[in-house]
């Protein structure tokens, strides 16, 4: 039977085991070892298995997740996230929908210290949610932005979803880190703007809470001090070369260690809970990608990257068409499919497709992740989302998601600027020459 056929059947079947709800790595680890084995022989596809499994937990550029993961559960010990929102509040707290322009604001910090949505929004949530339902505050309105901030930590560096689109397409995390700066900035500003719109319509929907004064103002500044320490650190020491991507995550989760004893915040049921958090966080993360990489591997053996690409590069349209069918293709699969998930299993299918038109690795990258932004908050996945709902069990579901769609708006509106203006995701990565 045709390759290119039996990949076809390979990926269907990879699809009917995500909806029986296999778990994502096994599921690709068992097609792609199934395909590969009948593409080649029984012998080889045992023998990627056993290589590929090996080289990816014994890989060095890998141990960047954990560290980096390690960094986001010790910043939450530490009450990190608390005094952002703390900071934010005092200084926008007075507006209307204020306490919810101050979450989206310390998702933002947090999402520079952790690295992961569903933590950001969980994180963020338990602390901002009781405060917006004791002043009164849309139940729509509050769990929705919750849910779509936290999907800030993804995009704004560090970001396990870049970390592993960078150990995939062998592109430079520090490059792609950097390049999530200015677009993490834009979509923050974009979210607190539709909080600003929400409640201009609305006013009722988030009402202003009491006015702070300069002293305290100026007092609160000092709660994001640490983060702003933490983060300039770690990725401000990165993107000066200072150290490895390895090496600024360790830093960044001896830093976040530090701070949390320091502050006296971090007793030993947190210390090793955040530990065994950011254990098993790694330990997915890693799973999926050993998954990732033997159906990468069945992929390839099937030659559908190569035909498609060939494919779509024939096609007698302009390469930026061919381009946002991608893009469409991200965005709608976002609907049914964790964001690391479809990137890691997209990647060896599109990435090829992507070099061969000529357009930037790191953009492309950046624009996957917003992409997969949108995932996490889009039914019926929309993992964000139930992480809210499990944080506020009395708000009906459909209400958080009815909730999230003018932040939807919002990242389809970054999208197109990005695609538009491709220089905002690039033009930092620019000064790095490693």
């Amino acid at each position: 039977m045709n390759p290119v056929v039996i990949g076809i059947i390979g990926i269907c079947l990879l699809i009917v085991l995500f909806l029986l709800r296999l778990p994502v790595s096994f599921a690709m680890a068992v097609v792609g070892f199934a395909g590969f084995a009948y593409l080649t022989t029984f012998d080889a596809a045992l023998a990627v298995l056993s290589r590929d499994i090996f080289d990816t937990f014994s890989s060095y550029p890998l141990s960047v997740i954990p560290m980096f993961i390690l960094m986001g559960t010790f910043a939450f010990a530490s009450g990190i996230s608390e005094r952002l929102y703390k900071a934010a509040y005092t200084w926008v707290g007075h507006l209307r929908g204020g306490l919810t322009i101050a979450t989206v604001f310390a998702c933002a910090g947090f999402g520079a210290i952790c690295g992961s949505s569903t933590a950001t929004a969980a994180t963020m949530g338990q602390i901002a949610l009781p405060e917006m339902k004791k002043y009164k505050y849309d139940d729509t309105l509050a769990t929705g932005t919750v849910a779509a901030a936290g999907t800030l930590g993804i995009l704004i560096p560090p970001s396990t979803v870049f970390i592993v689109y960078g150990i995939m397409t062998e592109q430079s995390i520090g490059k792609l880190f950097i390049s999530g700066v200015l677009p993490g900035i834009l979509l923050t500003i974009f979210f607190a703007g539709t909080v600003v719109f929400l409640c201009w319509r609305k006013p009722h929907i988030g009402p202003p809470g009491p006015p702070a004064k300069r002293k305290e103002k100026l007092r609160a500044m000092t709660q994001v001090t640490e983060t702003l320490i933490l983060f300039l650190l770690a990725i401000g020491g990165l993107f000066l070369g200072w150290f490895s991507p390895t090496q600024a995550g360790a830093i960044g989760a001896g830093g976040a260690l530090f701070i949390g004893l320091a502050r006296r915040k971090l007793s030993w049921k947190s210390f090793f809970d955040a530990g065994k958090e950011g254990l098993r966080t790694s330990c997915m993360v890693l799973f999926i990608i050993t998954g990732a990489i033997i159906f990468g591997k069945f992929m390839a053996v099937s030659r559908i990257p190569l035909e498609l690409a060939e494919w779509l590069g024939g096609l007698p349209i302009h390469p930026m068409a061919i381009i946002t069918i991608v893009i469409i293709i991200y965005f709608i699969g976002g609907f049914f499919m964790d964001s690391m998930a479809l990137i890691v299993l997209t990647i060896p299918i599109f990435y090829p497709l992507v070099r061969k038109l000529g357009f930037d690795p790191i953009w492309f990258g950046v624009m996957i992740v917003v992409l997969g932004e949108m995932g996490v908050i889009t039914p019926p996945v929309g993992v964000n989302v139930f992480v809210i709902k499990g944080i506020s069990p009395n708000v009906p579901l459909e209400s958080i998601f009815k909730g999230i769609f003018p932040f939807l708006v919002a990242l389809i509106m970054v999208a197109i600027i990005l695609m538009i203006f491709p220089q905002i995701a690039t033009f930092l990565p620019g000064f790095i020459t490693y």
